[in-house]
């Protein structure tokens, strides 16, 4: 069997087909990253416990004390076990409140839960909430997505959702463990990031010179963004404990990571995406007009790719701002309510630090526009057919 599915394997890679190259590329680099161990599989607080879906039977709110907004104290459940060892038994499961509306919540009748259960062998010992059952509406939601995309984009969304897949692993196996190891996150996230975007676009584009060129616009721009990020956050003074929950990783037993250095590789891999986007679109837009032109000159089509680099970075650079400033759009809230001066406001390190993301993604991409079109120019151009870069 193993030998059947590996001459399967070697004809389809053998094949000129560089859809079916790129889609086995994708299957076998997601399988080995599925692989790969963290060394934070097995953590000691999870031990001889269970987390399984429980439904909902009964409800006891009598020693919630209500202040206002505010709700303490405990909410006790009746939950009918649905998964694992203790599957239909019915127990009492204790939901602790701690006064923060991000983090509590309250069951009614008929929900769904995951429930930790702590247990001596056969024997339950306490059975925890942790919150409300959402697995199942997530895969759901993932299926339709994927399908959606298949259906829409064909081969290309097959792709395109197994270059989602990818960079969630890379993000999970590989950074967030090489991290929490005390690595240096700004290399690891260059690494990372460079893999990345030569691995998606070799799956838009096939093994040709509009991989090359693309991946020499982004990677510029990868660079330009790693560059502004570390002198600007040092020149700001912004320390990377400003990440959501990065003080809590510091109070777990990770005093030693380097904070700072997390946030600007951040920076750039925030920006990343944005910047493979823009030289995707310029790169394409090139080989059309050489399509439809193939004499054209080389300074002619590096024209085109700067006229197609300036309308998209109006709305590229908009992206960045809308998509960092909506992370923070609470917090203006509160700074118009109390009526805080501006100056104030822009002095602030966490607004700084927005504001170093989104100029330093904007300057990246910048940068990959002219790059990306002179790149292209030159290398498309004077040929009757995108030729393979490598054959």
């Amino acid at each position: 069997m193993r030998k059947a599915i590996l001459s399967f394997l070697i004809k389809v890679w053998n094949s000129k087909k560089s859809d079916l190259k790129s889609v086995l590329l994708g299957f076998i680099l997601i399988g080995i990253l599925i692989y790969i161990p963290t060394g934070y599989e097995s953590a000691i607080i999870y031990q001889g416990t269970e987390k399984v879906k429980a439904t909902i039977l009964i409800t006891d709110n009598n020693t919630i004390r209500d202040v206002g907004l505010i709700r303490s104290g405990e909410q006790v459940c009746t939950v009918r076990i649905e998964q694992g060892r203790f599957k239909g038994e019915i127990l009492q499961a204790v939901n602790l409140l701690s006064g923060s509306l991000s983090q509590d919540k309250i069951f009614q009748l008929g929900d769904n839960a995951l429930v930790v259960i702590s247990h001596d062998g056969d024997m339950i010992t306490s059975v925890t909430m942790i919150d409300h059952y959402r697995i199942e509406w997530e895969i759901l939601l993932m299926i339709i997505f994927a399908i959606f995309l298949i259906l829409f984009a064909g081969p290309g969304g097959l792709r395109a959702l197994q270059s989602f897949v990818i960079t969630v692993l890379c993000l999970w196996k590989i950074m967030i463990p090489y991290c929490l190891n005390g690595g240096n996150a700004i290399f690891c996230g260059f690494v990372i990031v460079t893999f990345l975007i030569v691995i998606i676009i070799l799956f838009v584009y096939g093994f040709d010179r509009r991989s090359l060129t693309s991946v020499a616009g982004s990677m510029l721009g990868v660079l330009t963004a790693c560059m502004l990020g570390m002198v600007f956050t040092n020149t700001l003074k912004i320390h990377g404990a400003i990440m959501t929950n990065s003080e809590s990783l510091l109070y777990s037993g990770y005093e030693s990571l380097n904070l700072t250095q997390i946030f600007m590789a951040s920076i750039f891999i925030g920006a990343s995406g944005a910047m493979m986007d823009l030289s995707v679109d310029i790169t394409s837009g090139i080989c059309e007009v050489i399509r439809k032109k193939p004499d054209i000159r080389k300074w002619e089509a590096i024209g085109c790719g700067m006229r197609i680099g300036q309308a998209a970075m109006g709305t590229m650079t908009t992206t960045l701002l809308l998509a960092y400033a909506g992370n923070c759009i609470t917090q203006l809230m509160v700074f118009m309510a109390q009526g805080t001066p501006l100056i104030n406001i822009l002095n602030y390190k966490y607004i700084a630090a927005e504001i170093l993301q989104t100029l330093a993604g904007s300057f990246a991409l910048v940068t990959v526009a002219p790059f990306t079109a002179v790149v292209g120019g030159i290398l498309l151009t004077n040929q009757r057919s995108i030729k393979p870069f490598i054959k």
